[in-house]
């Protein structure tokens, strides 16, 4: 399972915040449909009845991975789904890819704090789970508001906001010199 989120998230990547902000979007009102109010459709929540699998003990298709609550004396596990992981996902990687064009530090990038918010919203989430007695929380309900909400509030502040929108990479000069439009191309810039 942690394979194939990592292959995913090499391979596709999102092009600017504006999709990585729909994108995000939808999957935060689809995970909160699918855990709560298909509950009200189908008198069971349908994504969490999916996340436990069917009643013959082997595992489904890898959807979720199965993390081992500590200090647990039943041996209980935590179930986190594929796509709490690889969406935020993708948004990170976004940030690292920018800050690694911009030539941005660590601090004054975007990556550690994209890092930092996704590290919070899952321990919210986990926090919601124990405080809502073990039942299942959507947890993109917690983690695209820190996700998301860090990025558009630091671009904006940070003045990189409409560059992250639109275009997601930062304005590259290239090392040769520019090019003068103005002339016929038969001489160079010193």
């Amino acid at each position: 399972g942690i394979a194939l989120i990592i292959t995913v998230l090499q391979i596709v990547r999102i092009p600017n915040l504006k999709v990585g902000t729909v994108l995000l979007s939808c999957a935060f009102l689809y995970d909160i449909f699918w855990v709560f109010l298909s509950k009200k459709l189908f008198h069971e929540s349908v994504m969490i009845v999916v996340a436990r699998g069917d009643k013959s003990g082997e595992d489904g298709i890898p959807m979720l991975l199965k993390i081992p609550r500590l200090f647990d004396p039943w041996g209980g596990y935590s179930i986190i789904g594929f796509g709490d992981i690889l969406l935020p996902g993708l948004l990170i990687t976004f940030s690292l890819r920018y800050d690694w064009l911009a030539k941005k530090l660590l601090r004054a990038g975007y990556f550690l704090w994209a890092m930092f918010a996704y590290g919070l919203g899952l321990l919210v989430t986990y926090v919601a789970l124990n405080l809502m007695d073990g039942h299942g929380q959507p947890a993109l309900l917690y983690i695209v508001p820190f996700t998301l909400g860090t990025f558009l509030t630091l671009g904006r502040k940070r003045g990189d906001l409409k560059i992250l929108w639109t275009r997601g990479e930062p304005e590259l000069v290239c090392p040769h010199g520019r090019h003068d439009p103005t002339t016929d191309g038969s001489s160079r810039d010193k």
